[in-house]
């Protein structure tokens, strides 16, 4: 499924194209505060190049996020990650800091669910988030996530919602 819509975004497949829109997502301090800091143009290059292949290796991934009118808002999508040397497949977003509190995070979450265990077909999803990012744990909860439990990812404090089918 490259493409797909919700109510107030569209989204693409990741493509080299958006290079310049994820280094700009990137290279805000508060965009990516709970991505594990800001990464350079060089760093985000690299993460564009692994999530492309991540579609080739699986068939699906990340997509880059427009609103209606066509502005680049965000990325979102559902890939492999490893946590706790178990291969998990997790969901993730990411808007820019002037699109938050529109509830767009909570509509994309509740989209790529479905896509993930109803058209995929996936046993189940997780959301592995920052323990003090209480934004985007509202957003899993809202999403119908269960906490399920507390980890540490980059040496920070985090915490496993999950989903199954």
């Amino acid at each position: 499924m490259d493409h797909f819509s919700t109510e107030s975004l569209t989204a693409e497949r990741l493509r080299e194209g958006h290079l310049a829109d994820l280094v700009a997502l990137h290279l805000d301090p508060e965009v990516s505060r709970y991505l594990g800091g800001v990464r350079s143009a060089e760093v985000t290059k690299t993460y564009l190049a692994v999530n492309m292949a991540h579609w080739d290796q699986h068939g699906f991934g990340l997509w880059a996020l427009r609103t209606r009118d066509g502005a680049f808002a965000g990325r979102a999508g559902i890939r492999h990650i490893l946590v706790d040397g178990i291969d998990e497949t997790e969901i993730a977003y990411t808007f820019k800091r002037s699109l938050w509190g529109q509830g767009l995070a909570s509509e994309i979450a509740f989209a790529i669910t479905d896509i993930g265990l109803s058209q995929l077909a996936l046993p189940s999803l997780i959301g592995l988030v920052f323990a003090e990012n209480g934004a985007s744990r509202r957003v899993l909860e809202k999403s119908n996530y269960v906490l399920e439990k507390s980890t540490t990812h980059h040496g920070e404090d985090a915490v496993i919602y999950r989903i199954r089918r």
